[in-house]
């Protein structure tokens, strides 16, 4: 069953540049979240933290969405660099807002096709 529950959002989010190859997902009640890998060293890393920021965070005052991105790390003095333990994570706590949803705003919002990285490119 969660494997369908994430199906649209974990296929959409394997297709973004910079994306680890491991996201792993997990719900707990009406609370839901993704956490993944984005390779920093990658040219378009934090582009496409910006994006998700925005949409996931704070898309307008109109169209707050019940979701937040954020980044997650163990203790960087006891394992290493952001290169390999800074994970991002998507969480939700409402009911009513899927995985499905935040897949189908991030699509809506995020350049077409996310995989196209000619695409992403960002005016100046």
């Amino acid at each position: 069953m969660a494997d369908q529950f994430f199906y649209k959002l974990l296929q959409f989010l394997k297709k973004v540049p910079s994306i680890g190859k491991t996201i792993e997902s997990c719900i707990d009640g009406n609370f839901w979240r993704v956490k993944f890998s984005i390779d920093i060293e990658h040219a378009l890393a934090w582009n496409f933290v910006q994006e998700l920021a925005h949409v996931l965070n704070y898309v307008s005052v109109e169209e707050k969405l019940p979701t937040l991105f954020k980044p997650v790390s163990p203790p960087p003095y006891m394992n290493g660099g952001p290169g390999e333990y800074l994970s991002w994570m998507i969480e939700c706590d409402s009911g009513d807002f899927t995985p499905d949803n935040a897949a189908e705003w991030l699509e809506g919002r995020l350049p077409r096709p996310v995989d196209n990285l000619k695409k992403w490119k960002i005016k100046q």
